[in-house]
């Protein structure tokens, strides 16, 4: 078979290696037109357009004539070849869309006139099953037929929709000989013959909005039901249903409908764990319950191990004719140079979703550039927007599709090349946003980082990226970035993000520090985590074993600074595990050390750590002097901190001499103290401080006669202790049963200590 003229222009430019925007701007034809030829949308250009386009990609005599009948060949007239209108068979076993069909029913039962619905959604989604389901349940309520079009938006040639309306003029009665020669007679014919019919009309798999809109005439409570992977934003429709991914548990049912439920029930977990390597997507389901069907001696646990394999996942979800790569291929054939680049690049993203930043810097394009391109694959389902508004994530499946096509068509240096700008970037980054906190917080903007609060936003929604690119860096030997990195993350740890990052991040810190043969970084990287493991982690012994690895490293590197760190952080672990006079004695050391190294910050912490161990030990008083011996120091600016760090630290203290305070059941003051704390945290981002605050409030409301003030206080401090994983949550869901009982409500009260009782026996 010759090709088509889109199949010609694409091989030419192809062959002297131009993108589709160099063919453009050599030649003066629109990239969106060279876009249209390609995928066989504008089949037939004029011969202007071809000369241009032939001049630019140097074509000789021969080829130039072959180019030009191509494109008259495209300009020819042919027969429509529309498939008969009646439905295709409907699957028997489509599962987890009742919500979308009551969805389909409710819009039939509600229209008047003509109502569209747009049924949107990933290659895979199961858009046309559902289609036909709807269209097999409502055909009744049509009395003038049910119709249904496979559009074949994503070949190489779609549908003509005048093919469609003179199929449909057909199958409305008309005869062939009475079909009008013009479309535009046939339109108005088609919408003539609609306008008091009420039909239910299936255009099945859409192109773009302009193959749709011919085909929209108002009826007589009619509905037009448009399937495409497509968002088609341009289209006024009555209802969009954008078609997600199954449940597991609806992935389970999937599954065994198609294989046997005694077959899956007998290995519930290998058939959970097969539905999450096929995405939950229903095409990748289907096939992998097709496969086990066909193979009977097949456990399920086997066909899970050959999807484990993301290099072979893809090639293990086939049965017959179903492939799962063969549809996403469909729709990466429609993307434009730009945006295959960018999908590509996208599959190296180490976190399940990114913003346009981090995808400008794949693309080496600017922001907005990469912003409109990711909307593009989008609209195309190739991507979907995350539950953060402004960024994007890959279905699991088509991020592999994504990695193979990188593989394939990017040469290794060039994919190296773009990984390596994206880590860098990560990192640089991450290390600035740290720069925000602590002692000497920059208040210069990086980028798009002009705050603390702009940074801590940085760092939480890129924590999985900035994390993987730190990992990558240390397998890749780049253990000077990696030990930048987790020195920057110092201050920012203290109050924010998960233990197990912090221990990732500081247990590279300590391989990158010995890889470099860093005795001195190798004691702060060990004593970060050290710190982590006795504070976040509360995993105390381990804690106690690797203050003795950051003693010897900081003897060795000769560093007092970090000698006093090291025993600070011994006296952690001791108050912590309960043991209360070596805690004490470690405190005061700590203190001397840090006197003797000259580092007053570091003196001020240590007496502060002093001051938790004296109310350990039930001298409050004590306890309480020291606090507020150390807000003054604080106030004084002797220390010369950063406002933020100020800030922090004071509400630091302020919640410690609370809850001294609170044992002395002085409340009026430790109500004092906590609305002192909150007005310092307006300042600072500072979770567990919030926390602290939030709960001793609570408590001295409670305490003073204001029961509803101090529920609101409680719940606040057990939504933040939820979300940050405190320490304070079992006992502010204790106080806040208390308050329940108080204001007459024993079944929030119960609800409250059941869960309670939940979190501690979770710790424990």
């Amino acid at each position: 078979m010759a090709m088509t003229f889109g199949e010609l222009l694409r091989a030419h430019r192809l062959r002297v290696r131009l993108t589709q925007e160099e063919l453009a701007e050599g030649s003066g034809v629109s990239v969106r037109a060279i876009s249209d030829m390609e995928r066989g949308r504008a089949k037939g250009p004029q011969r202007r357009t071809v000369e241009a386009l032939a001049g630019v990609l140097s074509l000789v005599g021969p080829q130039i004539g072959e180019l030009l009948d191509a494109a008259k060949e495209g300009r020819v007239r042919r027969a429509p070849s529309v498939a008969p209108s009646a439905l295709p068979p409907d699957v028997a076993d489509l599962t987890g869309r009742e919500g979308e069909l009551a969805a389909l029913t409710a819009v039939a039962e509600q229209t008047r006139t003509t109502s569209l619905v747009v049924v949107h959604g990933p290659p895979g989604a199961g858009k046309t099953a559902l289609a036909v389901r709807a269209a097999y349940r409502l055909a009744s309520r049509f009395a003038d037929g049910c119709f249904f079009f496979n559009l074949r938006g994503m070949d190489v040639r779609p549908v003509h929709p005048s093919e469609v309306v003179y199929r449909m003029l057909l199958a409305l009665g008309v005869e062939e000989k009475q079909i009008p020669a013009s479309d535009a007679e046939r339109s108005d014919l088609y919408r003539a013959r609609l306008r008091e019919r009420s039909t239910l009309l299936v255009l099945d798999n859409a192109s773009d909005e302009a193959q749709v809109r011919p085909l929209l005439a108002t009826g007589s409570r009619s509905v037009v039901v448009v399937t495409s992977r497509l968002v088609l934003g341009g289209l006024e429709a009555s209802r969009r249903l954008g078609l997600d991914v199954l449940g597991p548990g609806e992935s389970f049912d999937l599954l065994g409908a198609i294989a046997g439920r005694a077959r899956v029930g007998a290995e519930p977990v290998a058939t959970a764990r097969v539905a999450k390597l096929c995405g939950h997507l229903p095409l990748a389901l289907r096939i992998a319950g097709n496969r086990l069907a066909s193979r009977p001696k097949w456990t399920i646990g086997h066909l899970a191990g050959q999807l484990v394999d993301e290099r072979r996942r893809l090639s293990a979800l086939t049965a017959g004719d179903l492939q799962v790569r063969t549809a996403f291929e469909m729709s990466y054939r429609q993307l434009g140079d730009k945006a295959a680049v960018l999908f590509r690049r996208l599959s190296l993203v180490p976190g399940a979703d990114f913003g346009p930043d981090l995808a400008a810097v794949l693309a080496d394009v600017d922001r907005f550039s990469a912003e409109d391109t990711l909307e593009e694959l989008v609209d195309m389902s190739l991507l979907d927007t995350a539950e953060v508004p402004g960024r994007y994530v890959f279905h699991d499946l088509i991020r592999v599709f994504a990695g193979e096509r990188l593989v394939d068509e990017e040469p290794a240096p060039v994919v190296g090349q773009a990984r390596r700008r994206m880590v860098d970037w990560l990192l640089d980054t991450a290390v600035a946003a740290a720069g925000f906190f602590g002692p000497d917080a920059r208040t210069v903007p990086f980028g798009p980082l002009s705050s603390q609060e702009d940074a801590d936003a940085w760092l939480t929604v890129e924590t999985a990226n900035w994390a993987g690119a730190l990992r990558w860096a240390g397998r890749d030997g780049l253990h000077a970035e990696v030990l930048r990195l987790a020195t920057a993350m110092h201050w920012y740890s203290d109050q924010r993000g998960r233990g197990e990052t912090w221990v990732d991040v500081f247990t590279a810190g300590v391989a990158a520090a010995r890889a470099l043969g860093s005795v001195r970084d190798e004691a702060v990287q060990l004593n970060f985590l050290t710190w982590t493991l006795a504070v976040l982690m509360r995993r105390y012994p381990e804690a106690l074993a690797l203050h003795e690895q950051a003693w010897h490293a900081s003897v060795a590197a000769g560093d007092v600074t970090e000698q006093g760190w090291a025993v600070h952080y011994r006296s952690v672990s001791e108050l912590r595990s309960g043991r209360l006079e070596a805690a004490q004695v470690s405190a005061r050391r700590a203190q001397e050390l840090f006197r003797q190294a000259g580092y007053p910050l570091g003196e001020q912490i240590s007496l502060s750590f002093l001051a938790l161990v004296l109310d350990g030990l039930a001298r409050y008083e004590e306890s309480l002097v020291v606090n507020l011996e150390l807000l003054g120091n604080l106030r004084s600016g002797r220390l010369e901190l950063a406002p933020v760090m100020v800030a922090e630290l004071s509400a630091t203290l302020l919640v410690r001499t609370a809850d001294s305070l609170a044992r002395l059941a002085r409340w009026p003051e430790v109500l004092a103290a906590a609305d002192d704390a909150l007005d310092m945290l307006r300042t600072a981002t500072a979770p567990p401080s919030l926390c602290d605050a939030r709960y001793l409030r609570g408590l001295a409301l409670h305490r003073l006669g204001d029961p509803a003030g101090a529920r609101t206080e409680f719940e606040l401090a057990v939504g933040l202790a939820t979300e940050h994983r405190h320490h304070r949550l079992a006992a502010a869901l204790g106080a806040l049963a208390e308050v329940h009982d108080d204001l007459g409500d024993p079944v929030a009260a119960g609800d409250c200590r059941d869960r309670a009782a939940a979190v501690g026996s979770n710790s424990g």
